[in-house]
């Protein structure tokens, strides 16, 4: 039966961003439309995220067995059952799908509908029979798998992180198109859990990174048997006779075909902007996703972006983060300004790596008198102790000592990287980090010794000895 809702807020998309939006809305007593036409949770709790990090540490369950005997610890080459590899994954999705439910949301008090939504005028969202005027609108649609235009692509069979985690049975030979986060991360954990791996990248492989600590990742994960091919472009695929894919390759060595049982494409993200009307709305957008302003408005005044669609970072913390700041906007009038200098990021191969602010060579063309400190794993007793020992921090000061990046390589980088994204959101300087005490043994005094390591040059200066010379006098 047809209605017209006239909410407050009006939230399109139920992954982490909307649902952020919709939960702290209705928890100030702000009534709160909720679409979704999937699943919720969105992609971060059911194809992206969630999912990945729970293969991975089957992954890593099954890599410590075969690193067993280095502890003298009896291991050796572990019997990987598949099928309970998709259990647990789905396990981990099940049991985090209630804080995501329609049921949980209606009991904050928020109206969800289980449709999709598209504009009709600037004012105006329909889904369904249900017509929505709402005060205020939120688009948080997410995106989905890019899927490269291939000569050949649409005669083979290709799993995408929305099926990848579907599987039941471990591939013989995958196939990795695309060098990202998401590539590399399931590249070494199929590797991990029994699989041949060759990864296709048409430039270099974390290509985002610190070039410096790609390498020290990308040699880890070659050492383990993934075949990573750089600088290669894919430039057809068919089918295998028998099953399978052939695809074929181009680089600077020439024409070759690599075969395979499976193929994932893991070429980055599409915003979901489909089906939207956002031309109705007078919202300006591009294949990247929603144009936004600084305060994450679009062209419509009444119409936010958050997330993936905005067509900024693509992280889920990061549509968390904005929703925050679109609330603060939405209910209190307080200014809602984006800094994504701030923003960490995190790659879950093994080792990790980590940033957050500026790189050496960004703070090299943007900032003037920069010093970089580094600290190597291998001088921990933790990473000593642990057989950790590959990874190397590297801060990013400026003459005064303020921290403006930060870039780890190394066993639990994004863990270590807490400290270091409040670091950069504070302003914090090296004295600030060189000033606290730290646990002994952690990873963590790796940054404490990196910060530390800002004063050792003032040890060698005559004047700084000579003050210590003439405090000695006084006993």
């Amino acid at each position: 039966m047809a209605e017209t809702l006239k909410p407050d807020i009006c939230v399109i998309g139920a992954g982490s961003g909307g649902l952020s939006v919709a939960a702290a809305a209705a928890a100030f007593g702000v009534s709160v439309v909720l679409l979704e036409k999937g699943k919720m949770g969105g992609d971060c709790l059911n194809y992206g995220c969630v999912p990945s990090k729970a293969i991975i540490a089957s992954a890593k369950h099954a890599h410590n067995m075969r690193e067993a005997p280095l502890f003298g610890v009896s291991g050796g080459e572990p019997q990987v059952d598949f099928q309970k590899v998709h259990d647990h994954v789905h396990k981990v999705i099940e049991t985090i799908a209630p804080m995501d439910s329609v049921e949980r949301f209606e009991a904050l008090g928020v109206t969800v509908i289980k449709e999709a939504g598209r504009f009709t005028d600037k004012k105006t969202v329909v889904a369904g029979e249900t017509t929505i005027k709402a005060r205020r609108f939120v688009v948080a649609t997410g995106s989905a798998a890019f899927v490269p235009p291939i000569d050949g692509i649409e005669d083979v069979d290709y799993l995408t992180n929305e099926s990848l985690f579907e599987q039941t049975s471990a591939p013989g030979h995958l196939i990795v198109v695309g060098g990202g986060p998401i590539g590399m991360e399931m590249a070494q954990a199929h590797r991990r859990l029994g699989a041949e791996v060759t990864v296709i990248e048409g430039f270099k492989a974390l290509g985002k990174d610190d070039p410096e600590l790609t390498s020290i990742v990308l040699e880890k994960i070659r050492e383990e048997g993934v075949v990573i091919k750089e600088d290669t472009k894919v430039t057809s695929l068919e089918k295998r006779k028998g099953g399978g894919v052939l695809v074929h390759i181009e680089n600077t060595a020439g024409s070759a075909i690599v075969e395979g049982d499976s193929l994932l494409i893991a070429t980055g993200r599409a915003a979901t902007v489909e089906g939207l009307d956002l031309e109705k709305a007078g919202i300006e957008y591009t294949r990247k996703g929603i144009k936004v302003s600084e305060k994450l408005r679009t062209t419509n005044s009444r119409v936010y972006a958050i997330g993936d669609v905005a067509g900024g970072l693509q992280f889920t913390h990061v549509a968390g983060y904005q929703a925050g700041l679109v609330i603060r906007a939405l209910l209190f009038r307080l200014p809602a300004k984006q800094n994504t200098h701030i923003i960490p990021w995190s790659t879950y191969t093994q080792p990790e790596i980590a940033h957050v602010g500026h790189t050496e060579e960004s703070a090299r063309k943007a900032l003037r008198d920069i010093t970089i400190l580094r600290w190597p794993y291998a001088e921990n007793d933790r990473a000593q102790a642990e057989g950790k020992t590959t990874g190397l921090i590297k801060i990013v000061t400026r003459k005064n000592g303020k921290i403006e990046g930060v870039s780890i390589a190394g066993e639990m980088a994004g863990e270590m990287m807490n400290i270091w994204a409040l670091a950069i959101s504070q302003g914090l300087k090296v004295r600030d980090i060189a000033g606290y005490v730290s646990p002994y043994p952690t990873m963590s005094e790796i940054g404490k010794r990196a910060a530390t390591s800002f004063y050792a040059p003032s040890t060698k200066k005559p004047f700084v000895r000579g003050i210590v010379r003439f405090l000695r006098n006084f006993g």
